[in-house]
């Protein structure tokens, strides 16, 4: 390239007014644009370690109560003899092992909530999709009688 041509390229590009670069076809000029993952939706990293802050302490209170439904357990004595005492102990069982589970399921749901502050990178589906698997891992069993119909 001769240095004339270089000079005259020079003298064009110091000619032009300002000129934006628009690159990948961004907007030139900043205004309301939506992004395809948030849909507009504003977020925060401490809105959502908040919310598994609130769900983590779901769990001291589900361990606190099964320890008062423990307590309240221990005086029951032996059941051999009266299907009360028994009966008592198999809803007692049942509803231990419910409130680990839900306990579990709440701390799950910590973790996940917890993530996704930290990364704020994770897709609404990537969350679903967290969130699905742990409906199917903690699934909640049929009510007695079955389900109500049109509710």
């Amino acid at each position: 390239m001769a240095w004339d041509e270089w000079e005259q390229i020079k003298a064009d590009v110091g000619n032009r007014q300002s000129e934006a670069m628009q690159i990948n076809h961004v907007p030139v000029e900043p205004g309301p644009s939506v992004s395809a993952v948030t849909g507009g939706l504003a977020s925060s990293k401490k809105a959502w370690l908040t919310a598994g802050d609130g769900v983590g302490s779901l769990r001291k209170s589900i361990g606190d109560a099964l320890t008062k439904l423990e307590t309240g357990q221990a005086g029951l004595g032996a059941q051999s003899g009266c299907q009360s005492a028994a009966a008592q102990k198999e809803l007692y069982e049942s509803w231990k092992r419910y409130g680990k589970d839900v306990s579990k399921r709440c701390g799950s749901l910590q973790k996940i909530l917890e993530q996704v502050g930290h990364d704020l990178l994770m897709t609404d589906e990537a969350v679903k999709t967290e969130v699905d698997k742990l409906k199917a891992q903690y699934a909640d069993t049929d009510a007695v009688g079955g389900q109500a119909k049109d509710r």
